[in-house]
C-alpha cells in the first residue's frame, strides 16, 4: 500500500463521516442557538430548556434521514470491501 492509497483512503472515511453527521449536527446547533436567543430574550435560564428540544430535533431528523444515512454507509463499505485487492496489491 501506498502512503497516497491510505491517504486517498483516510480522506475519503472523514469526508464520508462529515456527511453523514453533518444532518444531526447542523439541526443540533440550529435549534441550540434558536434557544439560547429565546433564553436571552425571556432571562429564562434552565439547562433542560435547551438540552430537551435538541434532543427531540436531532432524533427527528435522524429519523427521516436514516435511509439516506444507511444509504451512504452501505456505498462507502463496498466501494471500500471491492477495492481492497487493489489497495493490498498495489494496482
Amino acid at each position: 500500500m501506498n502512503p497516497e492509497d491510505a491517504i486517498d483512503l483516510g480522506r475519503e472515511a472523514i469526508f464520508t463521516c462529515l456527511l453523514i453527521g453533518s444532518p444531526v449536527l447542523v439541526v443540533g446547533v440550529v435549534v441550540g442557538l434558536l434557544i439560547g436567543l429565546f433564553q436571552a430574550l425571556t432571562q429564562i435560564q434552565d439547562q433542560t430548556i435547551s438540552f430537551v428540544p435538541k434532543i427531540i430535533a436531532m432524533i427527528a431528523v435522524l429519523s427521516l434521514c436514516l435511509p439516506w444515512l444507511v444509504q451512504r454507509m452501505m456505498e462507502y463499505s463496498e466501494d471500500l470491501i471491492a477495492n481492497i485487492p487493489n489497495v493490498v496489491m498495489g494496482g
